[in-house]
């Protein structure tokens, strides 16, 4: 079926970019050639094959079923014959394969190659998107030693927003104010957490509370914040090319997003380098900015930062990047993948100071584990207060922005 349709088709595959009428050309293509062939199929084994063509034709092969289904949220092909796939925070087997290595190849070349991307043996791993902003992951020979690997975070097409967060549990709605809140209110907001805890889809929630006459500009290895506010200016880093030359890392973009008289810089992640020139940003006047880093906790997100400074190549002693790190972070939001498979945050913590030669952190919300599991294993608990009053009170206040007391637990006016 794939060849005669090519037959038929031929070059007219490459004589429009419009999409739909692409699409409309090959499903009449596909119908005169099943027609014509005459097979003794059911109408449903034809439409299943026109199904499977089309995809091939016009998308990504077997996983292309997968990047339409609303209740997958991740696809891993780990080599031609073994396909996963993610629902409900729970990995399953996909009855599904491509038909060898090079089918495989094909698919991931078309995917990196729309990105002005390449992947090789000189170049075996990339990092890429799809048109709706899923996050893509490939890696192949002779890296991966069972054949080429897929790794693909699909995105909603519609956002998410603070009241889906709420309802999915992944924070409380007294949580979601006090968080936009710190964001209207200019607070430095660092988003931690483990791979696929849900930082992304979190720091895009955040970024919806910014205000919509604020100059933003967004850094992101691949492209994936879908921002409504109208003055966004997005950045993307780019690799090397096959020469070696060209690279434009996160770093590059921090810093020159400097000079472009940013409002807010919110950037997808941090985990080089960068991180020093973002704390510099954080410090020197860009305050109310985002970013997200790979951690363990809040604690160890402080640890990762200092990590990163150092990996900057400057020669500065532990304190002064500590003394950095307190003034320049003032709310850690630290997400975890529990072990139900949902996204839940875990800590709200204040970053207070430096006490000594150590940064300050004080808990003002955190998970409630002690209230078990329900009879499908999901977690009964949810965040709750400590009861301590944040120090950066007084700064919202400054910036005339109110939050109810009895958020943290308490009542009455701040001392």
């Amino acid at each position: 079926m794939h060849q005669a349709l090519l037959a038929t088709l031929g070059p007219q595959l490459y004589d429009t970019s419009d999409e739909a009428e692409l699409n409309i050309r090959v499903k009449e293509a596909i119908a005169e050639v099943l027609a014509r062939e005459e097979l003794p199929l059911s109408s449903a084994d034809r439409i299943r094959i026109a199904r499977e063509v089309a995809d091939e034709i016009l998308g990504h092969g077997p996983i292309e079923p997968l990047l339409r289904d609303p209740d997958v949220t991740e696809i891993m092909v780990n080599g031609a014959g073994q396909i996963y796939a993610e629902r409900f925070g729970r990995i399953y087997p996909v009855d599904a394969e491509f038909v060898d290595e090079s089918h495989l190849r094909r698919v991931i070349d078309q995917i990196v190659s729309r990105m002005g991307r390449r992947i090789d043996e000189s170049s075996p791993m990339v990092d890429a998107r799809l048109p709706d902003g899923s996050r893509v992951n490939a890696v192949v020979p002779p890296i991966a030693l069972n054949g080429s690997m897929l790794t693909v975070r699909k995105f909603a097409a519609d956002p998410y927003t603070a009241d889906d967060l709420i309802a999915f549990g992944t924070m409380t709605r007294p949580v979601a104010g006090l968080l936009a809140a710190c964001v209207r209110g200019r607070l430095d907001v660092l988003i931690s957490g483990g791979t696929g805890s849900g930082k992304t889809t979190t720091l895009n929630v955040l970024s919806g509370f910014l205000p919509p006459d604020e100059r933003i500009v967004t850094i992101e290895d691949a492209a994936e914040l879908q921002l409504h506010q109208t003055h966004v200016l997005r950045l993307e880093s780019r690799p090397r090319n096959i020469e070696g030359r060209g690279e434009v890392t996160i770093r590059d973009l921090v810093r020159n997003a400097l000079r472009m008289r940013p409002d807010r810089i919110v950037v997808g992640e941090v985990r080089d380098g960068a991180a020093l020139d973002m704390l510099q940003a954080m410090n020197t006047g860009h305050d109310g900015s985002l970013t997200t880093v790979h951690s363990n906790s809040p604690r160890d997100s402080v640890a990762r930062l200092e990590t990163m400074v150092l990996m900057a190549g400057m020669d500065l002693p532990i304190r002064a990047i500590r003394e950095q790190v307190a003034s320049a972070v003032d709310i850690i939001v630290h997400q975890s993948r529990m072990r139900d498979g949902t996204r839940r945050i875990t800590h709200i913590t204040e970053v207070t100071g430096m006490e000594g030669d150590v940064v300050s952190l004080q808990d003002l919300f955190v998970f409630d584990y002690q209230s078990g599991q329900d009879e499908h294993g999901r977690y009964r608990g949810g965040l709750v207060s400590t009861g301590l009053r944040p120090m950066f009170l007084d700064r919202l206040a400054q910036a005339g922005v109110a939050v109810p007391l009895d958020v943290f637990g308490f009542a009455g006016r701040p001392r």
